[in-house]
């Protein structure tokens, strides 16, 4: 760089170079049977959803209770000017009130009529499976009992866990789930 040159011409420069080293995007695998998602955990199950159904993770809000809801329903929280209905999903499923703490996360989830979002214990990021890694349905079977069968398709072995897939699509548009009203 040449130390005579003005600073718009320094800012062009920069610019210029920068440019030239734009990264691309990070390397797409499209290997075939690969599935990739976000992980987390929900009480003891260990769970993954597309990363579609995500629309954003965010340390747990502060939450204000909303009188008349069902159980499961938390309250509402202020994200950015809006409110945002924030679902215990572990009570949802279980029928088992989670004990907050600063590790869990809420998962933003698009719904009709507005997003969601989902309080989940752990958040343990990006998940990768392989079709070698899928459990047959019996295996499958006892991640998907009570209510997660309606959510869980399927299973992968990673890790020395079990991964169920959970649909947040299908979540958001279970008729139960949409009525938090009592």
């Amino acid at each position: 760089m040449d130390i005579t040159m003005s600073p718009f011409d320094v800012l062009v420069d920069y610019e210029r170079r920068s440019l030239a080293h734009v990264a691309g995007l990070p390397e797409q695998l499209d290997a075939p049977g690969l599935w990739r998602g976000v992980g987390y955990r929900v009480g003891s199950r260990r769970l993954a959803s597309e990363f579609g159904e995500v629309r954003e993770i965010l340390s747990v809000p502060q939450i204000t209770p909303v009188p008349g809801t069902q159980p499961w329903m938390l309250g509402v929280a202020n994200v950015r000017g809006g409110l945002l209905p924030i679902v215990d999903l572990k009570q949802f499923l279980e029928g088992e009130r989670t004990v907050l703490n600063e590790s869990m996360r809420v998962l933003l989830v698009r719904q009709p009529g507005g997003d969601v979002a989902v309080l989940v214990d752990e958040l343990f990021g990006q998940r990768s499976f392989v079709e070698e890694q899928q459990l047959s349905e019996d295996d499958t079977a006892p991640l998907a009992q009570g209510r997660y069968a309606h959510f869980v398709d399927r299973a992968y072995h990673l890790g020395g866990h079990v991964w169920g897939v959970f649909s947040l699509d299908r979540l958001a548009r279970t008729p139960e789930f949409r009525q938090a009203a009592n």
